[in-house]
């Protein structure tokens, strides 16, 4: 199978679940200690061996892009007084790591904001990191674990991998629910495991839930999938569902979820968000 080294983060929500925090900054810099929320996730890809990064952006949040360029007049500032390291931390994208943005130019939706990938992807297999959810680099390996292991599956079987995590039942009508081929209740684990998935049920009641299995918000996908999210059309409210190619998806090429390992944080939710910041920041301090 082909070696996955495309990555496509959508960024282009404004991010009113974070508002008033979220009007003037764009909530993917909203810091996690020292750091923006995004940085994390753009680490993780490249770890797991990504090599070029699509964001879908909106024309308003150019700081996003800006952060990864380089600052050419601050650079050289800081190198004149001296503050080489300093200065090399900033510039912290490996050489053949590239970043490269799209403009998702109408809110349709997640699928819409992927297929927007497509141009620079091609053919090719990729990743998909939803950078509202930033996975603990403090528990887990961003080099073998989570996204790396989804990789790795993807590349031995090239069945389309989604990465999900077990809720406690009070919490399942929150989250899309994997549907799997014999229903079950599953423990957190210390390992990745693959199971072949079969559907998908948006935010059931408990008592209705196929499984106790949460999408997290990573994804490994065959390029077949922007055939079907070009041919989805607009559910309610005038969004092309991503869910709804990952249904056509299992119906052709068969698709497996991948069970997380570690811990995740909602970024993009200000109790989770707040909750997540002063857990980085106190592992920071230790430091």
């Amino acid at each position: 199978m082909m070696k996955i080294t495309h990555a496509i983060i959508p960024t282009a929500g404004f991010g009113t679940r974070m508002l008033p925090l979220s009007k003037a900054v764009p909530k993917e810099l909203l810091p996690l200690g020292n750091r923006p929320s995004i940085h994390y996730v753009i680490d993780e890809a490249i770890k797991a061996g990504i090599k070029t990064i699509i964001l879908v952006n909106h024309a308003q949040k150019s700081a996003i892009e800006n952060y990864f360029d380089i600052n050419s007049e601050l650079d050289t500032q800081l190198r004149s007084k001296s503050k080489d390291e300093l200065a090399d931390s900033l510039n912290f994208l490996p050489d053949d790591v590239r970043v490269i943005s799209v403009r998702q130019g109408k809110p349709l939706g997640l699928g819409h904001a992927v297929l927007q990938g497509r141009a620079v992807v091609g053919d090719n297999p990729f990743a998909v990191l939803l950078p509202d959810v930033v996975l603990n680099p403090y528990e887990t390996d961003y080099a073998t674990q989570n996204l790396a292991f989804m990789m790795s599956e993807f590349e031995k079987t090239g069945r389309s991998q989604i990465l999900v995590d077990p809720v406690a039942t009070a919490d399942i009508e929150k989250y899309g629910i994997a549907k799997l081929e014999n229903a079950q209740t599953l423990e957190k684990s210390s390992e990745n495991k693959s199971f072949a998935v079969t559907g998908f049920v948006e935010k059931p009641k408990p008592e209705n839930a196929p499984s106790n299995l949460a999408v997290v918000g990573r994804y490994v996908f065959d390029s077949a999938i922007f055939d079907y999210l070009a041919k989805t059309a607009p559910s309610v409210g005038g969004e092309i569902q991503l869910t709804d190619a990952i249904d056509a998806l299992i119906g052709s090429r068969g698709v497996d979820v991948v069970t997380m390992t570690g811990e995740s944080f909602d970024a993009g939710d200000m109790a989770s968000y707040m909750r997540a910041f002063v857990y980085f920041a106190e592992r920071q301090l230790q430091v």
